[in-house]
C-alpha cells in the first residue's frame, strides 16, 4: 500500500443513476477495509468548491445498497469550469486532508476530473454511472440495466392498451446521443420499430414499414424513440406526421422521462457498482490516477479518462439486425 494516500473523497456528479449508492457504499467500505479514511463530498463538484464534506464510515452507508438516486446528492457546477473555482476546490480538499478522489458519473464528470487531476496532480479514479450506457471503454455503466428493466416494464403495460384499441404508440426513452436504451428495450419489449440517433431511418421509410406491418395483420404497433432521434424534430411532430400519412391507427405518445432514472437498482447494477467501487480504491492504492474503472467481458479494467472522452461508443450492429428480423 502507498503511504501517500490516507484519505479518499467520494462524490457523485451529473445525472443520478440507480446503483450509485451501491458504488458509494463499496468505496467507503473498501476504505475501511484498507484502514483508510473516507470523506463524502455532497453535490458533486459544487460541493468541492463549497467544502460540503462529511466523514463516512462503514455504518454511514448501511441500508443504501437497495436505494436509487445518490445519498451524496448531485449537481452541475458552472464554477468548476473556471480555474478559480477548481483552485478553491483543491484548497478545500487539502484543508480537509483528502489525498485522492473517486468520482461517480458520466463523460462530463470524467472531463472535469481529467482537467482537475492534471491541473493539481491529485489522483482521481472514475466510476461510470449513467443510465445511457454511453461511456467509451466499458461494456456497461451503473444504472443502465435498471433503466432497461424500467422501460421494458412500462412498454409491456402500454402494449396492453395498444392491443385493446388498435393504437400505435410512440414511446420516447432517454438517450440524447446514444440509442442503447431504445435499441435494447425495443428488442426486449418486441417493438415494431426503434428510432435511434445513430441511424436516420427517415420518415418515408418509417411509414412504409408501418404500412407493411398493417398489411401483414398487425392491429397495433409500438415504436420506441430515443430522445436524440431527429426523424420528426420531436416525438409529437412525428406523431402528427404519421397520422397525416397513415390511416387506420390512432396514434398516442408516451414520454417516459425521469421514471427511467429512479427506482431500486437491479441485482446486476448492485453487483457491478460494488465491483467498480472496490476496484476504484484498489486502483488508488496501486498508485493509479486519471483513469476510469470499466468492465470488458466481465473483467475490470483501467481506462484513461482521455479514452472515455475522445470517441463515441459504437452501437452493436448485431442488435440492429436482430431488431429488424424479429420485428417483421
Amino acid at each position: 500500500m502507498t503511504n501517500d494516500i490516507k484519505t479518499i473523497g467520494v462524490l457523485s456528479s451529473g445525472g443520478d443513476a440507480p446503483g450509485m449508492n451501491a458504488a458509494i457504499r463499496a468505496v467507503v467500505r473498501a476504505c475501511v477495509y484498507h484502514k483508510l479514511e473516507c470523506v463524502g463530498v455532497y453535490r458533486g463538484y459544487e460541493g468541492l468548491i463549497e467544502g460540503d464534506f462529511k466523514d463516512l464510515n462503514a455504518r454511514s452507508v448501511k441500508n443504501i445498497i437497495n436505494r436509487g438516486g445518490t445519498i451524496l446528492k448531485s449537481a452541475r457546477s458552472k464554477a468548476f469550469f473556471s480555474k478559480e473555482g477548481r483552485l478553491t476546490a483543491y484548497n478545500n480538499l487539502k484543508n480537509k486532508g483528502i489525498d485522492a478522489l473517486v468520482t461517480i458519473g458520466g463523460d462530463g464528470t470524467f472531463a472535469g476530473a481529467s482537467v482537475f487531476s492534471n491541473e493539481f496532480d491529485i489522483p482521481i479514479i472514475g466510476i461510470p454511472g449513467t443510465i445511457d450506457n454511453d461511456i467509451n471503454g466499458t461494456d456497461f455503466t451503473i444504472g443502465y440495466d435498471t433503466a432497461l428493466n424500467t422501460v421494458v416494464e412500462a412498454i409491456d403495460k402500454i402494449r396492453d392498451t395498444a392491443n385493446s384499441h388498435n393504437r400505435l404508440f410512440l414511446i420516447e426513452v432517454m438517450g440524447r446521443d446514444a440509442g442503447d436504451i431504445a435499441l435494447n428495450a425495443g428488442i426486449g419489449a418486441g417493438a415494431e420499430e426503434i428510432l435511434i440517433p445513430e441511424q436516420d431511418m427517415g420518415r418515408g421509410r418509417l411509414i412504409e414499414s408501418l404500412k407493411r406491418s398493417k398489411k401483414s395483420g398487425k392491429t397495433s404497433s409500438i415504436i420506441v424513440v430515443s430522445e436524440g432521434d431527429q426523424i420528426g424534430k420531436n416525438i409529437f411532430k412525428l406523431a402528427n406526421y404519421i397520422e397525416e400519412n397513415l390511416t387506420g391507427y390512432e396514434v398516442r405518445v408516451t414520454v417516459l422521462g425521469h421514471i427511467q432514472r429512479g427506482g431500486s437498482p437491479s441485482c446486476f447494477d448492485r453487483v457491478l457498482a460494488s465491483r467498480l467501487g472496490v476496484k476504484a480504491v484498489d486502483a488508488l492504492i496501486d498508485n493509479q490516477k486519471n483513469v476510469m474503472i470499466g468492465i470488458r467481458h466481465n473483467n475490470l479494467i483501467c481506462v484513461p479518462f482521455i479514452e472515455t472522452l475522445k470517441t463515441i461508443k459504437k452501437l452493436d450492429l448485431e442488435l440492429i439486425r436482430v431488431a429488424d428480423i424479429t420485428s417483421i
